[in-house]
């Protein structure tokens, strides 16, 4: 990423904060974990759902939570559905 990029967090009642690529990487790898996929398997679905998320944020100068959990689910569907559901919803099952 050229130029750094602002979250917008819960439809703006939070302040924003930089995207964090490390962050996201860590949801996605707990997601794929907690339904029980190898380590290996988590790393490398987390790191490939991480580059189509940067990839799809790189034109925008200003993204929201919402738009980041959306567009990594729908690329960790592709990968991993059980993974793509508990990332999607882990708010609602924890």
């Amino acid at each position: 990423m050229s130029q750094p990029i602002d979250v917008v967090k819960q439809g703006g009642r939070r302040p924003s904060e930089r995207f964090n690529q490390n962050k996201l990487h860590n949801s996605l790898k707990a997601a794929c974990l907690s339904v029980r996929s190898p380590e290996g398997e988590a790393e490398t679905a987390a790191a490939n759902v991480c580059r189509a998320v940067i990839v799809w944020c790189t034109e925008r100068p200003e993204i929201t939570s919402a738009d980041v959990r959306r567009v990594a689910a729908h690329h960790l569907q592709r990968i991993h559905p059980e993974a793509a559901y508990m990332y999607k919803h882990h708010y609602l099952v924890l």
